[in-house]
């Protein structure tokens, strides 16, 4: 049991550590690329638009942070 329980705990991490880089590429790489780029649908530099940037920044670190933790509780 101790095996499947392995595995398990180190496919939580990855799907964890996904999510993580998703949060991070879509809500703050794209945006910050593309207003540095002046695409013209790219959102308006404003206070909100900056606080949601770091809010998903901030998730996606915070994700990272738990699947690194994940694998603490593999099992000998």
């Amino acid at each position: 049991m101790t095996a499947v329980h392995n595995e398990q705990t180190k496919l939580l991490a990855t799907a964890l550590n996904n999510i993580a880089v998703a949060y991070v590429v879509i809500g703050f790489v794209t945006p910050m690329t593309a207003a540095s780029f002046g695409v013209p649908s790219a959102p308006a530099l404003r206070v909100e638009n900056a606080i949601f940037t770091l809010v998903r920044l901030g998730t996606g670190c915070a994700l990272h942070y738990g699947a690194r933790r994940a694998p603490r509780s593999l099992k000998p």
